[in-house]
């Protein structure tokens, strides 16, 4: 067995009885071909060159056996061995509970709400790597986009792959709140952090915002609350006769249910009015301290068959090449 290697389908070692077998059928053939021939002297023969093409007459079965060889281990599938590294690390479990509800389409920050906190929210995971971060979306109810994971790269395209009309409209912050705690009641991290994002009150789900808050709290979970729009208006694409236009709506974030959240939890709540403000909110969450987790990395099976299928075809096309051109002679 080769050192770093495992097989896929070891049971196609079995096939190499095919090469002793082929080998012993040669040599019986090339036994049979002998004849002998009655010569009353030698003397004739002395001058004679020699030629010694004969000698690699042989060389056709070896190329065979050999290219045999490596078609067999090619099709035992040999791969570098899948292994696994159990580390601890610097860092905290966190959900990023994200509203999708349609007044997030509002025009206030850059592209819009939504697009906006999820590019930002994705800087903020890509910059905290040793974090097991997971994301819940909420409208008018909430469920998991995507469970707690070391893996960013999967929760960065499931976070890109949301959009507004996933889930019925509505503002359902208890029961975002509620999906992210059930996410986070089971881990055995010291420090369990909700990010809860919205834009306007809670007005649809059977679990009031302050009730999920106490359940975060009974967990330890804290939350951290961001309010996102403007003071005011904000411009928003209402759909007319004329087409898409934008209207003005009032902003209605409401402050003191995510201030209590924030409170009862030991966390705290943030107003966002635009891009910037929102990237400096994820900025003094990132500075949040940090506790030690378990990791298990795993790293994937790499297929090694290809170079043992290329070796077995070369093998064959030179017996092919020298049989048919430099040892044509010698074994006719």
């Amino acid at each position: 067995m080769f050192s770093g290697l495992e097989f896929a389908h070891p049971a196609f070692f079995w096939l190499f009885i095919i090469i002793p077998a082929m080998v012993g059928w040669y040599i019986w053939r090339e036994q049979q071909l002998q004849g002998s021939l009655s010569v009353s002297a030698v003397r004739g023969f002395t001058s004679t060159v020699r030629s010694r093409l004969p000698t690699f007459r042989h060389s056709s079965i070896v190329l065979r056996s050999l290219a045999i060889a490596a078609l067999i281990l090619a099709l035992a599938r040999p791969q570098s061995s899948l292994s696994w590294q159990n580390s601890t690390t610097e860092g905290i479990d966190i959900m990023i509970a994200s509203d999708i509800s349609g007044s997030m389409l509002a025009e206030d920050f850059q592209p819009n709400r939504l697009e906006a906190g999820k590019n930002i929210a994705i800087d903020f995971i890509k910059n905290r790597p040793d974090d097991r971060i997971g994301l819940v979306i909420f409208s008018g109810e909430s469920f998991t986009q995507c469970p707690l994971t070391i893996d960013h790269d999967v929760l960065i395209n499931l976070y890109q792959d949301v959009k507004y009309g996933m889930i019925d409209d509505g503002t359902a912050i208890g029961m975002g709140l509620a999906t992210a705690v059930n996410r986070l009641k089971g881990s055995e991290a010291k420090s369990k952090v909700i990010i809860l994002l919205t834009d306007g009150s809670n007005n649809m789900g059977s679990i009031p915002p302050l009730t999920a808050a106490e359940i975060a709290k009974d967990f330890g979970i804290r939350v951290y609350t961001v309010g996102i729009g403007t003071h005011g208006f904000a411009p928003y694409p209402v759909q007319t006769p004329f087409g898409v236009q934008m209207q003005k709506i009032p902003v209605d974030v409401d402050e003191g249910t995510l201030t209590k959240i924030a409170n009862i939890t030991g966390g705290k709540y943030f107003r966002a009015t635009d891009n910037q403000t929102l990237v400096n909110i994820y900025t003094q969450i990132d500075k949040l301290e940090k506790a030690k987790i378990d990791v298990t990395q795993f790293h994937k099976k790499t297929e090694l068959f290809l170079p043992f299928a290329l070796i077995s075809l070369l093998l064959l096309s030179a017996e092919f090449i020298l049989k048919n051109t430099w040892l044509r002679g010698a074994l006719t």
